[in-house]
C-alpha cells in the first residue's frame, strides 16, 4: 500500500518519463539527455533501497520526501528544457531554488550528524558551512554549464546545457543562497534520521563532496580560461 508522497513521487517519475519521450519526438537531444538524468535521479532512493534490500537484507528507510523532492526538481527541469526556460522569466529562478533547497537539506543532516563537528562549539557553524558548501555547489553547477557550452561550439553540436549569460548566473547563485537560507532558518531535519545510522559513511562522503566541488571548479575554470584564450 503506497502512501500519498510515494503516489506523487511515482505520478512525477511517470511525468518526467512523458516529458523524456516528447522530448525523443521532438528530437531535442539536450531536453531528452536532461529528462533521461532526471528520471534517473528520481529513481534513485528506489534503487538504493532495492539494492540495500539485496545486500543488507533489511530496509534502508529512506525519507520519502526524498524521492518526492527529486521528482519534483527533475520533472520542473526536464519540462523547462522543453520551452518554459526560454519563454517563463522566473522558471530557472524557480528550479534552482528547488534544487538547492534539496541539496541543502541533504548538507544540513550531513554536517549535524558528521563526527568531525561533533566538538564544535561555535555557534552558527553548522548554518554557516550548509550555505558555504550550497554555494560551492552552485558555482560548480555554474561551471558545468559553461564548460558543456564550450565542449559543444568545439563540437559544433547542441549544448546538452544551456549558460544564459553572467546575469543570469549571478541570479542563479542568488536563489542557490536562497535555498540554502530556507533550510537554514526553517531547520529542515528531514534528513537526519537517515544520514544518522550511518556518521562515518556520511563524513567521507561529505569530504569527497568537498574535494570534488573544490578541485573540479579550479579544474573548469582553468579549461574555461584556456578554452576562451585560444578562441581569441
Amino acid at each position: 500500500m503506497f502512501d500519498l508522497l510515494t503516489l506523487i513521487a511515482l505520478s512525477l517519475q511517470g511525468a518526467i518519463l512523458g516529458l523524456l519521450a516528447v522530448a525523443i519526438s521532438r528530437r531535442n537531444v539536450a531536453a531528452a539527455v536532461n529528462a533521461l538524468a532526471a528520471l534517473a535521479l528520481a529513481l534513485l532512493p528506489a534503487i538504493l533501497e532495492i539494492s540495500f534490500r539485496l545486500v543488507r537484507a533489511e530496509q534502508l528507510g529512506l525519507d520519502p520526501w526524498l524521492a518526492l523532492w527529486l521528482g519534483v526538481a527533475g520533472f520542473l527541469h526536464s519540462l523547462g528544457m522543453l520551452g518554459p526556460y526560454d519563454s517563463i522569466w522566473w522558471w530557472d529562478h524557480l528550479t534552482h531554488t528547488v534544487s538547492a533547497v534539496l541539496v541543502a537539506a541533504l548538507l544540513y543532516a550531513a554536517l549535524i550528524v558528521a563526527p568531525f563537528l561533533e566538538t564544535t562549539q561555535w555557534p552558527g557553524t553548522v548554518a554557516g558551512l550548509t550555505v558555504a558548501f550550497t554555494l560551492a555547489v552552485g558555482v560548480f553547477w555554474e561551471l558545468i554549464e559553461l564548460v558543456a557550452r564550450d565542449v559543444a561550439d568545439r563540437l559544433d553540436i547542441e549544448p546538452v546545457l544551456v549558460h544564459y549569460g553572467w546575469r543570469d548566473t549571478a541570479l542563479d547563485i542568488v536563489f542557490d543562497v536562497v535555498g540554502a537560507l530556507v533550510v537554514v532558518v526553517f531547520d529542515v531535519r528531514i534528513f537526519v534520521s537517515i544520514v544518522e545510522r550511518f556518521p562515518a559513511t556520511t563524513e567521507t562522503l561529505l569530504v569527497a563532496s568537498g574535494w570534488t566541488v573544490v578541485l573540479g571548479s579550479i579544474a573548469m575554470v582553468l579549461f574555461v580560461g584556456i578554452s576562451s584564450s585560444i578562441q581569441s
